[in-house]
């Protein structure tokens, strides 16, 4: 370790990204991204390059008020099992997170006071805040820390994707966390002791299934026993309705005193329903203050009644994917790389992009690794060629097959859809379109045939490699299994410099192409649109909750 002019350790390593930004090999994100991630805070970051830390939204706040955002109101659960990020905005309110990541590419700690990362990404120590409590006054800890960190490594809770991300330190054998993995060193401190380095265990704590919660955690007791650490409660939860979260008057909040902001007296998440028609009617009828989300059309159409816009490039994206292990009608049609080639082959991406996101994005190379990804590698896809792909489903004995392509009923991932299965249809499939409503569609996603579903940024191309495409990962909705894709995931994983990682990164997207195992047709730039008065709403790269920085215009 060396030491920023403050006296804090930073890993050696931030010193080769700060010389590698100044030679302008890295751009101001990619940079703020590497060197929080090794413990270097956002404010050590930008001095490290010159630069003051931009002004926080909780500046330009009035206390109190209420604000009220459109956004889908869904059934809750444990929130290791999360698997949308409208779940977490609810219960964000009182459980809060270790770590935050932001639009600038930054990590920044919040429960964790600060971290350190070993040279070699073996070791982490936590330093957990001093002064937080629990909302019924006991101290928060480092037995809390652990206690959470131990409940992600559980594999074989049933959706529990957090064990994708801490599947270094979890035993093959007993499907836990490994013994001494885990260790609480003092009140404030916890070690984690990791067998083979990995780079990603802090981007992994910043994501929306990783809030914080209490030891004596019941996940059938989640509205009726809120002890958390955040500065609101839940006063009423109704599944496609409305959810309101009021300050918690009686809960001296940690983030106060630091300045974070919580200035709302109340939010409310109201349920519109999918059809961004209504959503419109809901602002002009004065309703809501803020979008979680805009979409299509709707981008301009708000830009023309006066709501402010936010935009952030992200790698955000839609796949339209074969699964390899679902059977249809006593067969498995997708298990054959010749019919998943045919797939790719016969799909335009530049017509996916325009057709279903009106070409607000990039086009993609089906390897879901994105340009803004600090390790991506240039792979390209497989060529489109129609007669090809007709060829391929010929030599695989297809061409009388009816491929049933599902999609949820909304916006641009039925338009996306829509899109694939017209080409399909003129390169000669016989395809058949099914949209299925909200209600309908999320209860079985990993698990239909052939289907299309969107998928967040996250800050590292190798999370999301793992978190979909991983051997017998929860979210491995592609059915797809390869042992060599596997080790070189955990090879890459286990290299801190994001240049050399490119390197092993680059056949992990190979792999991916050659197998066809998804048309994944373009990035998505995100946007939300609020009225003007709202401050601290931008739109996330991740959609994650924050919700403390959002307030009205003092």
């Amino acid at each position: 370790m060396t030491k920023t002019l403050t006296g804090a350790p930073v890993h050696p390593a931030a010193e080769t990204y700060v010389r590698d930004y100044e030679a302008g090999k890295l751009d101001r994100r990619e940079f703020l991204a590497r060197t929080t991630a090794l413990g270097v805070t956002a404010a050590g970051a930008y001095g490290m390059i010159g630069l003051a830390q931009p002004a926080q939204a909780a500046e330009h706040m009035q206390q109190g008020g209420t604000l009220r955002m459109q956004m889908e109101v869904r059934a809750l659960k444990d929130p290791r099992t999360f698997d949308w990020t409208q779940m977490a905005y609810v219960v964000s309110g009182w459980l809060e997170y270790l770590v935050e990541y932001n639009n600038d590419g930054s990590f920044q700690p919040m429960l964790l006071e600060s971290w350190e990362v070993n040279d070699d990404a073996t070791q982490y120590t936590l330093n957990v805040r001093q002064g937080v409590t629990w909302n019924d006054g006991t101290p928060f800890t480092a037995e809390d820390v652990a206690f959470n960190i131990t409940r992600w490594c559980e594999r074989d809770v049933e959706g529990n994707s957090m064990a994708t991300r801490f599947a270094v330190i979890i035993d093959d054998e007993t499907g836990e966390a490994m013994d001494g993995a885990i260790e609480v060193v003092d009140e404030h401190t916890v070690r984690l002791n990791l067998p083979a380095p990995d780079i990603t265990l802090i981007a992994g704590m910043a994501d929306y299934p990783a809030p914080i919660v209490p030891q004596d955690f019941s996940a059938d007791q989640l509205l009726e026993n809120q002890k958390g650490t955040g500065p609101y409660l839940n006063t009423g939860h109704e599944v496609g309705v409305r959810s309101t979260l009021v300050r918690n008057e009686g809960h001296e909040w940690w983030g106060y005193a630091a300045g974070k902001g919580a200035a709302l007296d109340t939010i409310e998440f109201i349920d519109y329903g999918t059809d961004p028609v209504s959503w419109l009617a809901a602002a002009e009828a004065g309703e809501v203050d803020v979008l979680y989300e805009t979409v299509g059309e709707f981008i301009d159409i708000f830009d023309s009644i006066g709501w402010q816009k936010s935009e952030v490039v992200s790698g955000a994206t839609i796949v339209i994917r074969p699964n390899q292990l679902a059977e249809v009608n006593g067969m498995r049609p997708y298990e054959d790389v010749r019919v998943r080639q045919a797939i790719v082959k016969a799909v335009d991406n530049s017509v996916c992009l325009q057709l279903g996101y009106a070409s607000r994005g990039v086009e993609a190379n089906n390897h879901h690794v994105a340009p803004i990804h600090p390790e991506y590698a240039e792979v390209p896809r497989l060529e489109y060629d129609p007669e090809a792909a007709y060829a391929l489903l010929e030599e695989a004995g297809m061409t009388d097959f009816e491929f049933e392509l599902i999609s949820i009923d909304d916006d641009w991932r039925r338009n996306t859809t829509d899109a694939v299965a017209a080409q399909l249809r003129d390169a000669g499939f016989n395809v058949t379109r099914t949209v299925l409503p909200g209600s309908t569609f999320w209860n079985d996603w990993t698990n239909y045939p052939f289907s299309s579903t969107n998928w967040n940024h996250r800050p590292l191309g190798t999370q999301i490699l793992g978190l979909a495409y991983r051997t017998g990962e929860a979210w491995n909705e592609f059915g797809f299994s390869n042992e060599e894709f596997d080790s070189l995931l955990a090879e890459a994983n286990s290299i801190a410099d994001a240049d050399a990682r490119r390197e092993v990164m680059a056949r992990l997207e190979q792999i991916l192409v050659d197998e066809g195992v998804t048309i994944q047709p373009y990035w998505r730039s995100l946007y939300r649109h609020a009225r003007e008065g709202v401050v601290g709403a931008d739109q996330h790269i991740a959609y994650l909750p924050q919700l403390y920085k959002l307030g009205l215009a003092a």
